[in-house]
């Protein structure tokens, strides 16, 4: 069991080399990871029962004792990332399912990944599993709704169809979660140091899969997408940031609504993109998925260096 838990260590700490690894393996032999396609949603929501193994009543206590820095990182994850999406999608005049993919992925809640970035920022971690949490427990409200208001100018939205499948992949699977780990704690304790094993396996095969299944229209516009969703990140990161600066938060507090704000739960654009909309429309979700897995420790790297002190 220890030797698992080192290897789960190992590979959670180079996540971002195995994503790209077998993104690149996936577009050069995508025969050989087709096979995946249908297994995306009970992926994701092994990752999610992952989630809620982790959660503890603690973390949602932090939600009541400071409910004002929560609210700003949820309001600023629900406004800046959905916002942004919209902003591109129309001034860069992207295609349909281009825009309506970019602004699904913009429109979903924080990524568990946040909150180890967060950590390594040397940003407050208590404060973004906080913010994690309310967000992906508000998704399936929030998210279709976004989704509705945002992307119908392109495509049909059935917000009622996205909420039961976010009920589904995100809210059963979290809740789920979190009854075994109050009613077995002893047992779980021991399963969590797994956790980060079967989340990146989890993570890799639905990239894997959205990017064999739409190998020749990622040829043809892959790189478009790329440069959009290295942008929509970006400005993220900064406007995350920014938001912060404008509601005198502490550095610390700054790092972690950046980080909020800049990292999607990209693994459930995925399932949303291709459970109700085309393929081409996951492919900025697992674009991201990539990109913010390199994104994510370069600006924690570069957050580390800032005065934690500093006003």
């Amino acid at each position: 069991m220890q030797a698992i838990a080192r290897l789960s260590q190992f590979v959670g700490k180079t996540f971002a080399l195995w994503t790209l690894l077998f993104a690149i393996l996936a577009f050069c032999f995508p025969a050989q990871f087709k096979w995946i396609g249908p297994y995306v949603v009970p992926l994701l929501g092994i990752i999610m029962f992952g989630m809620g193994l982790t959660l503890s009543k603690e973390d949602f206590r932090e939600v009541l004792r400071r409910p004002r820095d929560v609210t700003i990182g949820v309001i600023g994850q629900f406004v800046i990332m959905p916002g942004l999406a919209w902003a591109l999608s129309k001034t860069l005049n992207l295609p349909p399912e281009v825009a309506v993919g970019v602004i699904l992925v913009g429109c979903c809640p924080g990524g568990t990944a946040s909150n180890v970035m967060t950590f390594l920022a040397r940003g407050d971690v208590a404060l973004s599993v906080a913010i994690t949490s309310v967000t992906t427990l508000l998704a399936p409200i929030v998210t279709p709704a976004l989704i509705y208001l945002l992307a119908s100018q392109w495509i049909e939205v059935s917000a009622a169809a996205m909420f039961w499948s976010i009920v589904q992949v995100v809210v059963l699977p979290i809740a789920l979660g979190v009854i075994c780990q109050t009613f077995l704690r002893d047992k779980v304790k021991a399963a969590v140091d797994v956790l980060p094993l079967v989340s990146v396996v989890a993570i890799v095969a639905i990239v894997a899969a959205v990017v064999s299944g739409n190998q020749q229209r990622i040829a043809s516009s892959g790189l478009m997408i790329f440069a959009v969703v290295v942008l929509h990140n970006g400005l993220g990161y900064l406007l995350g940031y920014g938001l912060a600066k404008l509601f005198g938060m502490s550095v610390p507090k700054r790092k972690t609504l950046a980080i909020e704000v800049g990292m999607q739960n990209s693994g459930l654009g995925v399932a949303l993109a291709t459970a109700h909309f085309s393929p081409l429309a996951a492919v900025p979700s697992a674009i991201f998925s990539v990109w913010h897995n390199i994104s994510g420790p370069i600006i924690a790297t570069i957050f580390q260096r800032f005065d934690n002190n500093t006003r």
